[in-house]
């Protein structure tokens, strides 16, 4: 079972397999696979730091605390009828998040988010009202560089 934070459940839609730091995208990488490949796998929604927060670099500035992010946090699972402490497979989460979020939700929902200029979640989205699931993503050496996704 995986502990995500509400906007984690939008950042996968838009992971592309870069992150923060190496740890940080292996970690990604890892969850992300895992959900993509065992959809029927268990998710427990939580109330701040998560499986993602965990593996954030020491060396940056840490936001997974900041009122922005958990005010991210609380517009997600509202709009998905969701709260913390419930658990769900990610194939009912991907469903929910498919009726509840289109690709223009995520400028307003995301509007500081770091990530937002690539357009990668918004694409993510796109994908997964299509019914295709999350993007196939490769682990890459490429880890840290550049911006993509959570």
């Amino acid at each position: 079972m995986f502990h995500l934070r509400g906007h984690h459940l939008l950042c996968l839609l838009g992971y592309r397999g870069m992150g923060y730091s190496a740890e940080y995208t292996e970690n990604m990488t890892r969850l992300h696979s895992t959900l993509r490949m065992h959809p029927e796998t268990q998710v427990e929604l939580v109330a701040g730091p998560d499986d993602l927060c965990r593996h954030f670099p020491d060396d940056q500035p840490y936001h997974c605390e900041e009122r922005t992010v958990h005010e991210r946090d609380t517009a997600v699972l509202e709009r998905m009828g969701l709260k913390p402490g419930d658990r769900l497979p990610w194939r009912t989460l991907e469903d929910r998040l498919a009726t509840a979020f289109i690709p223009g939700d995520i400028p307003r929902l995301c509007s500081t988010c770091p990530w937002l200029g690539y357009g990668v979640c918004e694409d993510g989205v796109r994908r997964l009202r299509r019914g295709e699931g999350l993007y196939p993503v490769q682990a890459s050496g490429a880890a840290g560089e550049g911006r993509s996704g959570a």
